[in-house]
């Protein structure tokens, strides 16, 4: 399944966007051969057999549990294998068998004895399945090593926050860096028999790995991989001094000896496959690329709106945004003077944030006190990391919340105001504590739908505009025109991947919306070609909350609030839109 490490606010220019590590189901075939559940039915038998499927799930990756628990050892998992999980060629088939086993395990259940909860989880994973079977012959089409949220992005950030809450974290760390260089093989592996079926990716995708790598690797004695360590041994408390020396010493010698290297290598053997890819252009000019584009924008937003859908959903809404626009500017015709000479009372992420948490009362659920703490983006990662992202805290410690602020992005003004909005309040830091303190399976913790959390994200930072201190104008105009921006991007990424636009296509596209710099329509082109479906799960997903709350409002009329509705999301966690609204009416009425 994999976890939604990060929640990022991005930007429509390009950058490199953090969000998601999907490693890939692995085996818990001994546990189902053992019949570990289903037998008996019982609400209890449900539960046990869904923490069986979350610790063998769970723990096939040391860097999923660590950021899913932290406190492993209270959820029955004291022996594990330190690893970042298999990525070799042939691990498709034993990936579909797992899948069958759940699905016959979990026909042994009677839903309708489960709690509502329960069938929740059931329809999530039952969904699931039913999406993931057929998509097994897509392995290949898949990319582990996107320029913007492969695994190779995310890993350095993901190691420079790995919290050690005692000893054993320490080891582990030092084990999964060591793994580094054989992982980077497999994936390698896997790059090669891409290129050898024609699925290998673009060339300017391959050169700004390599630039990535090459800007990680520079000034090996100084990488920000032995601060970041050091700072956290020397906050253990649970190590004498002497012991901190020598985990210190371990560790220069495994990221200068092993991580440094492995990336290097990577760089290296990307490099050597460059010219083998066959397609610059989207998914679509690949040999069953359209298909499993249309199953990725399902898995991907959380949606079961076909692509002509979707795209027709975001025509619509751009429309009615554009319109609106022209009706503020007719109604105020100094609106684009406001909106360049407005201030806001403060521009610090910390007083920001409060006001959010202030303003956000009357229409959303008080979240649990928890604390956070801001941090600014290593200089070395400026490039390839968003204006700004959310790290998720574990599922039995939410205190821990950290939101990362990337300075060479220069957010200022209301986008500062938005974009923490989007991270923090009522956005992603606010979805996570609230959806981890109601007590749900620890199994949906890794089940989680990335057009869920991005989505929402999006959906409160459109509503955060109105929050701001600011004219009532003002907010509207920025408000419609962000929204209008974002539909611009996902309509390009149906056209690149679906339609199979050219980047002749895109640059027409976008002259029709007065956008002409065309180096610049170039390296949105680019963007979406190297990351299909990424702004799908931000718009759609805003698309179907906005469908999710038309809903609620037709079917509660005068009994409709915008409270009561925000309650009954945070209540029921994240979800394929489709679950969510089946589920609506048991959890707004509570």
């Amino acid at each position: 399944m994999g976890k939604n490490f990060f929640g990022e606010k991005f930007k429509l220019r390009k950058e490199n966007i953090k969000n998601r590590i999907m490693l890939m189901i692995l085996a818990i075939l001994m546990c189902l051969q053992a019949g570990c559940g289903g037998s008996q039915g019982s609400r209890e038998d449900f539960s046990a057999y869904m923490n069986q499927i979350f610790r063998a799930e769970v723990t096939a990756s040391t860097l999923n549990m660590h950021y899913n628990l932290a406190h492993p050892e209270n959820y029955g998992i004291q022996d594990y294998k330190v690893t970042y999980g298999n990525v070799s060629v042939g691990e498709g088939n034993e990936t579909a068998v797992i899948l069958e086993n759940w699905k016959e395990n979990l026909k042994k259940f009677n839903k309708k004895d489960l709690t509502v909860s329960q069938q929740m989880t059931y329809d999530i994973m039952m969904d699931c399945i039913e999406k993931e079977i057929p998509a097994g012959k897509f392995r290949l089409h898949e990319e582990i090593l996107r320029p913007s949220t492969g695994f190779q992005s995310q890993l350095p950030v993901l190691l420079a926050e790995y919290t050690f809450y005692d000893e054993k974290d320490i080891k582990d760390y030092l084990e999964l860096l060591s793994c580094t260089p054989e992982l980077f093989s497999q994936i390698m592996d896997v790059e090669k028999k891409k290129a050898e079926l024609g699925l290998f990716m673009a060339d300017f995708a391959v050169d700004d790995i390599v630039a990535q790598c090459s800007n990680f690797v520079e000034n090996p004695e100084s990488n920000y991989l032995l601060s970041t360590f050091d700072d956290r041994v020397d906050e253990a408390k649970f190590l004498t001094p002497e012991q901190a020396e020598l985990y210190k010493a371990q560790n220069r010698q495994v990221v200068t000896g092993d991580l440094i290297p492995a990336y290097q290598r990577l760089s290296e053997d990307l490099s050597a496959l460059k010219g083998t890819g066959k397609n610059s252009g989207g998914l679509c000019g690949l040999p069953g690329g359209k298909e499993y584009y249309e199953y990725l924008v399902q898995d991907t937003t959380g949606s079961d709106l076909s692509a002509e859908e979707m795209q027709e959903q975001v025509k619509a809404q751009r429309k009615q945004d554009l319109e609106d626009l022209a009706s503020i500017a007719k109604e105020h015709p100094d609106i684009g003077q406001k909106c360049g000479n407005y201030q806001l009372p403060t521009e610090e992420p910390e007083l920001i944030l409060k006001d959010l948490q202030n303003k956000m009362q009357k229409d959303f659920p008080s979240p649990p006190t928890v604390s956070f703490a801001i941090k600014e983006v290593h200089p070395s990662l400026e490039e390839y990391t968003a204006p700004a992202f959310y790290l998720t805290p574990p599922i039995d410690d939410i205190s821990q919340n950290c939101i990362y602020i990337n300075k060479s992005k220069g957010d200022t003004k209301l986008e500062l105001y938005t974009t923490l909005a989007h991270e923090g309040f009522p956005g992603h830091l606010y979805q996570n504590v609230m959806e981890r303190s109601c007590g749900l399976e620890p199994v949906r913790s890794l089940f989680g739908s990335s057009g869920y959390a991005e989505g929402w994200a999006t959906y409160v930072e459109m509503q955060s505009f109105y929050y701001a201190d600011v004219d009532r104008d003002v907010a509207a105009f920025l408000q419609k025109n962000q929204s209008a921006l974002l539909s611009l991007y996902a309509s390009a990424d149906l056209g690149i991947h679906h339609d199979g636009w050219t980047l002749r296509d895109t640059i027409d596209f976008f002259a029709a919306y007065q956008i002409n710099d065309k180096s610049v329509i170039q390296d949105i082109y680019q963007l979406i070609v190297e990351e299909p479906a990424h702004y799908l799960k931000y718009y759609v997903g805003y698309l179907e909350f906005l469908n999710l709350r038309e809903y609620a409002m037709a079917k509660y009329k005068e009994n409709y609030s915008d409270y009561q509705f925000h309650r009954a999301l945070m209540k029921m966690g994240t979800a394929p839109f489709s679950i969510l609204k089946k589920y609506l009416p048991e959890y707004y009425a509570e």
